[in-house]
Order: structure tokens, then C-alpha cells, then sequence
């Protein structure tokens, strides 16, 4: 049965028509035209389709549509402009930490929220707060260094 849900993305409110069961991520991109996330695998394993909800680092795929009503979203679109880029942006840009860039929406998004409970984590905090991301292109050093680089940008 199809429901209306009011979606605050990127500060912005949106009424959607859906099932209460369809992913989010299928809203963000189909209904809102937001090209990041990504779809990965559908199953919350890879972490491409990664936002916040509520601040919180949440896989899309897996999110229902009724567990996203009224609640605040954003994307890596509202973490950052070309213009005013979030530290971890800017990071990634200068570390030179993204290849083919699919899964760069995960791992920004994560690190975004691991980074807003924790300014100055350790190696391990890092990757144990990443951890079941994927990232086929093997940057995982370069992404470590724009995390650290980032974290420390925050602290200044």
C-alpha cells in the first residue's frame, strides 16, 4: 500500500509516495535525482549507498521508507559544496584517495560520522569505525591518510 512520507534531505523536506518497505536509497536517487549514494549491493554489505539519519551513518539499501519518515538525511551532496567542501572532502581530494570514486559516498559518509563522536581517532578507532566498507580500487592507505588529514583539520 502506498503511503506519503516527508523526507528531510540535505535540509530540505520532501514528500515521497511509496511502499513503507522500499529503500530509501531508491527514493534518494529515483525520486529526489541525488546521484550519490550509490547502489551497491542491495544487502548493507558494501557501504556505497551510505548517509546520515540523524547523524548517523546508515546503509540506505536497508533503510525502509517508513523508518526514514520525518527523519533528517544527508547526503555526501549536503556534507559538502564545491565550493565550501567538508574537511574529508577536501582530504580525498588533496590525499588523492579516490580511483574510480564508487564507493568514495561510503566512505566519506562513515567517516563523516565516525569523525563527529570522535575528532582524534586512533588507527585501529579508524579502521574498525570503516570497517565492511569496500573498496575494489585498493585505496585503503590513501583513504587512512585523508581520514587522519581530515581529523586533524576538524581539531584546528
Amino acid at each position: 500500500m502506498v503511503e506519503t512520507f516527508t523526507l528531510h534531505v540535505n535540509g530540505t523536506p520532501h514528500q515521497i509516495e511509496a511502499e513503507p518497505d522500499m529503500p530509501l536509497l531508491y527514493a534518494l536517487r529515483d525520486n529526489l535525482g541525488l546521484n550519490n549514494p550509490k547502489f551497491g549491493c542491495g544487502l548493507a554489505q558494501c557501504g556505497a549507498c551510505t548517509v546520515h539519519v540523524n547523524g548517523e551513518a546508515a546503509r540506505s539499501c536497508a533503510t525502509a521508507m517508513a523508518l526514514a519518515d520525518g527523519q533528517q538525511i544527508t547526503t555526501l551532496n549536503g556534507l559538502g559544496t564545491p565550493a565550501k567542501m567538508h574537511p574529508l572532502q577536501k582530504a580525498y581530494v588533496e590525499e588523492q584517495a579516490v580511483q574510480c570514486g564508487y564507493c568514495v559516498n561510503g566512505w566519506i559518509m562513515t567517516a563523516a560520522a565516525l569523525l563527529a563522536k570522535n575528532s582524534n581517532p586512533s588507527d585501529a578507532e579508524i579502521r574498525e569505525g570503516l570497517a565492511g566498507l569496500k573498496c575494489r580500487c585498493g585505496a585503503h592507505v590513501a583513504i587512512m591518510r585523508a581520514i587522519k588529514r581530515a581529523a586533524k583539520e576538524m581539531r584546528a
